[in-house]
């Protein structure tokens, strides 16, 4: 990795450090009031504290694991789905099949993904696990489409075709000849997903899905704290800025890196 891509790196490292970290850091009880409603910061709580009189600075460093945990498996689990379907549907010999597969596909990836997020979380409530699944479901279309325009591209090209002449089997010239040229589109996609999967999850935590109160959620702790946001801005302003510092450190650390899907014509060429 350039030293360009490491300085693009820090604030993704540094926001997820926090995240997952942070709950460990003893900064005091994330759910005791230690004070009024919206106080102004001090120097033993340098964020103030929010509508509840709980100390901002402690839930700001323990808002973040659960989100960060949902979308990461959220996003292992919609990739895990995209590469298989979308690899079969792209090298298997019943194009029928593969066709009608993809159609299916197509029609899942139109529906609305928060309302397919919100009636799987309202259906089992507090559960951070559904929110994870219902995340996961809402992604893989996109995955599935993308891996698979990028298997078929692969599986046309002359050397794979050769291969078929062979006599290899289908399964060998997937693991020889097309997975080693989907693995930089596989990893893009991964990371576009992923920045889209902490939005979803900051949306959820924003409108009360998965385990409520007094758990803290960044997504949930701009909600519940919006009303006193003159008073202190700081419990509405930290948590929405590091959801957007990790979104947008993300998706430009992807571009720099130049293995954004947009460039997978090339890149697949280039590896066949």
């Amino acid at each position: 990795m350039t030293a360009r891509r490491w300085v693009l790196a820090v604030p993704v490292l540094l926001v997820l450090t926090v995240a997952l970290a942070g709950p460990w850091v003893p900064a005091g009880s994330v759910t005791a009031p230690i004070g009024a409603s919206f106080a102004p910061p001090t120097a033993e709580h340098p964020l103030g504290t929010d509508v509840l009189g709980r100390d901002v600075f402690a839930r700001a460093l323990a808002g973040g694991r659960v989100l960060v945990a949902q979308a990461v498996a959220a996003t292992l689990l919609g990739s895990l789905v995209g590469l298989t379907v979308g690899v079969w549907a792209g090298v298997t010999h019943h194009r029928a099949v593969g066709r009608s597969l993809m159609r299916v596909v197509d029609g899942l990836a139109a529906l609305p993904a928060l309302l397919l997020l919100m009636l799987l979380a309202t259906g089992m409530p507090g559960n951070d696990v559904a929110v994870a699944a219902g995340i996961a479901i809402v992604s893989a279309p996109f995955s599935v489409r993308v891996l698979h325009e990028s298997a078929a591209r692969l599986a046309a090209t002359d050397y794979a075709r050769h291969a078929e002449a062979r006599g290899e089997g289908l399964l060998t010239r997937t693991r020889s000849d097309i997975l080693p040229g989907l693995v930089p589109v596989a990893l893009a996609e991964a990371g576009i997903r992923f920045v889209a999967a902490t939005q979803l999850a900051a949306t959820a935590g924003f409108l009360g899905l998965g385990a409520g109160a007094p758990v803290a959620n960044w997504g949930r702790m701009v909600r519940e704290n919006s009303t006193g946001a003159a008073m202190n801005p700081l419990p509405v302003i930290v948590p929405a800025a590091l959801l957007v510092v990790l979104a947008v450190s993300v998706t430009v650390l992807i571009d720099r890196t130049s293995v954004s899907t947009r460039l997978a014509p090339e890149r697949i060429e280039r590896a066949a």
